[in-house]
Parts: structure tokens; C-alpha cells; sequence
């Protein structure tokens, strides 16, 4: 383990959390240990000096690999009752990104999205290329049930459209790099082929060094439209504001695009801003400090 070395990670589950109506203890309790599980997952690897490309990319699959999160196991189904899974990675230092979009057999799509950044000349592969690829090399793949849960074919079947979610991380390695990752499911009932704002660089995710490392989860379509994720860097770099205040003013826009939900986001200086318009947001954060933050209200 490195000593005196200012290290960061913030992870978020995806917004529009479980209303405060339906959550129980027991399902709170579920949640917060997998935060916290996907969060040491990532803060581990900082600890031990390792990058920071590594602890979002470690956060993520633990997130992808819980039944809880729309993402991976756990992903929602499109109208025509499949799963379509798409990430994306980015590293701050270079500007180095990869994405996925509607695979439909990797098991863990960040990792799928990590090896198109290092291994292929592209930023981004979608469908059964994307599949295809992550086979090649050497990543898991799974058949279709492997992604069934049993509470998201009953949102489907109950027309529960739009119940939307995203897994993901930021983080700042001990050498002061940035890095981004988020995955996703989509949302309940999205027409087959629809992609979203998760695999889509600037909108869902981005990491610059100069700036900030962002993921954010919501209504993907008004991410893209406002473009987010970039837009919290440029105001950091271009009006000087400060990453509290360019996020906030990042879901402000999101609001008046008539979209909902949240990001998380680092600066270079290792300060963690993690606003959110909808009822709740699943967060969890350890800060430069070593304090620790759970929470989904």
C-alpha cells in the first residue's frame, strides 16, 4: 500500500431509486451493502497504488454481477423481451475511451468496453460485433438467461415503460489520473436497437485530466441532447466553476430538457460533486479525505 497519497472513487447505482413509499429496511440494507461492496472493489485498487482505469473498471463489474442494478445480471428487457447491454470507459490522461452498444452476450460490458479502448482501433462496437470482439479477447460470455431476473420481466410484463438505471464510476489514481466508466441496461420496454447516453462519449460518460472524470444515469435522451458529461468539464475549464457547481448547473439543464436523474463527478484535485433531480440516486463515495458517503434519498 502507497502512503500520504491522495486518492478518490464516487460509484453510483443509477438514479430514480425505489420511492421512499416502497423502500424497506431490507431492501435499503441490500443496496447500501452493494454499494459499499462495489465502492471497496475500486478503492482497493487505489490503495495499492494501482490506476484508476482499473478501480472504475473493478467497480462497475461488481455492480454488473448484482441481480440489483440495471446493468449486466441485471438488466432491464427491451419490448421484445431481450437484453441490450451498453458502457463505455475513458481515461483522463490520454483521452483514450471504448464503448459497447446492444451486446447481448458479455457478461461484464464495461470490460467489453475497456477492451475496444486497448485493443481495437475503434472507439466503439455495437450488437454481435461487439459480442464477437469481447470474445476474441478472452472475455466471458454468457447466454441470454444468464441476465434474467425475475423482478424486471415483471416490470415488462406489467408495461412498467421507462424504469431506467446505470452503474458507474469515477475515480483519481495516486498519480493524479482520471478515469470514467458506466454500463447499462437501458430502460423497461425501450424499442429493440435504441441506445442510449451510457456508451455515448461526452454524454454519459467523460474524463479529461485537465477537469474531471463524470458518469451520469437518467433519461439517456436528454443526456445526449445537452451532452452532459462534457458539459460538466468545459464549464470547469472554460468559466473556471468549480465541479459542484458545474454538475449542478449540468442537471439544471438536464431538468429543462424535461429529463431525470443524476451524475457523479471528480476533479483534479480529488472533490466529489453527486447531484441528482430524481426522487433518489444509489452513491456511494470515499473522498481524498478517506470519508466515507452511502446513500439513495
Amino acid at each position: 500500500m502507497l502512503a500520504d497519497m491522495t486518492i478518490a472513487i464516487a460509484i453510483h447505482g443509477g438514479a430514480g431509486a425505489v420511492s421512499r413509499r416502497e423502500m424497506t429496511k431490507a431492501i435499503q440494507a441490500r443496496y447500501h451493502a452493494a454499494l459499499e461492496r462495489a465502492l471497496e472493489a475500486g478503492h482497493r485498487i487505489l490503495k495499492e497504488g494501482g490506476s484508476s482505469l482499473d478501480a472504475v473498471c473493478a467497480a462497475v463489474v461488481v455492480m454488473e454481477d448484482s441481480p440489483l442494478f440495471n446493468a449486466g445480471r441485471g438488466a432491464c428487457y427491451n419490448a421484445d423481451g431481450k437484453h441490450e447491454l451498453d458502457a463505455s470507459v475513458m481515461e483522463g490522461a490520454t483521452l483514450r475511451a471504448g464503448a459497447v452498444a446492444a451486446a447481448t452476450r458479455i457478461r461484464n460490458p464495461v470490460l467489453g468496453a475497456r477492451a475496444v479502448m486497448e485493443k481495437c482501433r475503434h472507439v466503439m462496437l455495437v450488437g454481435r460485433a461487439a459480442d464477437r470482439f469481447a470474445a476474441k479477447q478472452g472475455l466471458k460470455l454468457e447466454q441470454p438467461d444468464y441476465f434474467h431476473t425475475a423482478s424486471r420481466l415483471a416490470a415488462l410484463r406489467e408495461k412498467r415503460e421507462g424504469h431506467h438505471g446505470t452503474v458507474g464510476a469515477v475515480a483519481m489514481d495516486a498519480n493524479g489520473n482520471l478515469a470514467a466508466a458506466t454500463s447499462t441496461g437501458g430502460y423497461t420496454g425501450k424499442m429493440p436497437g435504441r441506445v442510449g447516453d451510457s456508451p455515448i462519449i461526452g454524454a454519459g460518460t467523460y474524463a479529461d485530466n485537465r477537469a474531471c472524470a463524470v458518469s451520469g444515469t437518467g433519461l439517456g435522451e436528454a443526456f445526449m441532447r445537452g451532452v452532459l458529461a462534457h458539459e460538466v468539464a468545459v464549464r470547469m475549464r472554460y468559466l473556471k466553476e468549480s465541479v459542484e457547481t458545474a454538475a449542478k448547473v449540468a442537471i439544471a439543464n438536464l431538468s429543462a430538457l424535461k429529463g431525470d436523474g443524476g451524475l457523479i463527478a471528480l476533479d483534479r484535485d480529488g472533490n466529489i460533486a453527486m447531484p441528482f433531480n430524481s426522487e433518489g440516486m444509489y452513491r456511494a463515495a470515499l473522498d481524498r479525505s478517506g470519508r466515507r458517503t452511502v446513500g439513495i434519498y
